[in-house]
């Protein structure tokens, strides 16, 4: 299939059918890839991170809900006392 180049400021843009956005999932204002390579121009869908809330950040990297066996203390043991501590 041919298309054509067309200006657009200082850049230059080309237009790719709606059909082959549909086929590779790729809509309006999403991010991708341009790769060039020797004599070849390579686009493809770019990688898209997705927002989490801290939460959802630390119960991913535990593998399992952090509230789940979190107990809340006023206060810890820390063992007996070894050198000169005052408490």
């Amino acid at each position: 299939m041919q298309t054509t180049i067309v200006k657009c400021g200082n850049n230059r843009e080309i237009v790719i059918p709606e059909v082959f956005l549909k086929n590779i999932q790729i809509a309006e204002n999403d991010s991708v890839d341009v790769i060039l390579e020797k004599e070849k121009i390579i686009i493809k869908k770019g990688f898209t991170i997705q927002h989490r809330t801290t939460k959802e950040r630390l119960s991913a990297f535990y593998g399992r809900d952090i509230n789940e066996d979190y107990v809340y203390q006023t206060e810890f043991d820390w063992g007996a006392n070894i050198g000169k501590e005052i408490w």
